[in-house]
């Protein structure tokens, strides 16, 4: 077993995200599509991570493993599963000290996540019962416009006004934009309207939990720039870039526990 190694693997319904630690931070991470089996998954984004390590070579190489996400209780080679909620708030509470909220914004659920001075998980509210508002809803939105997805992120910030979308379920809503697309309604103003949607979707959770400064948003949906701004403007607070990818944030965290219970044992 090599020395010092310690690495989270979370395991999402869209992605695969996987950070390996040392004593001198991140030395490697990877973030890979989901598959059907969550262990094969987990396998395929530590294996990428693992290439990346110069005296690694396999999983079993590993000072101590955390697992997380969905499919956390499914990665039998891991030596300890913790929940996403808590790995995402020790991620960014290790990214800055000061977040105190963050959204996370995953494939198929949104959370706020409240924490504590010591970066521990200190209170959430979870949005799972439909896709609106995740990333999975993003993607859908995207094949609406018929542009990728990192393109429909920017659309909306050339918008002067937006048209809101009152749809609550992502089926309706698709609808609603498929409706205004037909009628000719300039594509950035439906684009802000979305976006205005999903933000007030967080807005509200974070309010359930008390906003606190500084937030985070965590997850694939924080590279998306529409919906920053418009978080950004409705909360009247400056969201957080973090230091790492915020897509990896969970992994992070997962990784971090690692190396905390691996010297603690």
């Amino acid at each position: 077993m090599s020395k010092g190694y310690y690495a989270g693997c979370d395991v999402g319904s869209t992605t695969t995200k996987a950070v390996i630690l040392n004593s001198q931070g991140i030395i490697a991470d990877s973030i890979v599509p989901s598959k059907t089996d969550p262990e094969d998954s987990a396998n395929a984004a530590l294996d990428e991570a693992i290439q990346k390590v110069n005296g690694l070579d396999r999983i079993q190489d590993l000072n101590y493993l955390v697992g997380t996400g969905y499919g956390r209780t499914q990665i039998p080679f891991a030596n300890k599963n913790i929940s996403e909620l808590s790995c995402h708030a020790i991620g960014a509470y290790s990214c800055d000290p000061k977040i105190k909220s963050v959204v996370d914004i995953g494939g198929q659920d949104l959370k706020a996540i409240s924490i504590n001075e010591d970066g521990s998980l200190c209170d959430f509210v979870m949005n799972d019962k439909c896709a609106a508002g995740t990333g999975k809803f993003f993607e859908a939105m995207s094949r609406v416009f018929g542009v990728e997805l990192c393109d429909f992120s920017s659309l909306s910030l050339e918008a002067k006004k937006s048209i809101p979308i009152t749809s609550q379920c992502s089926v309706f809503a698709e609808s609603e934009v498929l409706s205004l697309i037909a009628k000719k309604t300039p594509p950035r103003e439906i684009a802000l309207g979305i976006q205005e949607s999903v933000a007030n979707r967080c807005h509200v959770l974070l309010r359930r939990i008390g906003i606190r400064e500084k937030v985070a948003i965590t997850g694939g949906c924080a590279k998306n720039a529409g919906l920053v701004a418009a978080l950004t403007k409705m909360i009247k607070l400056d969201i957080v870039q973090l230091s790492i990818d915020p897509q990896l944030i969970g992994a992070f965290g997962a990784a971090i526990f690692a190396q905390r219970d691996s010297k603690a044992s």
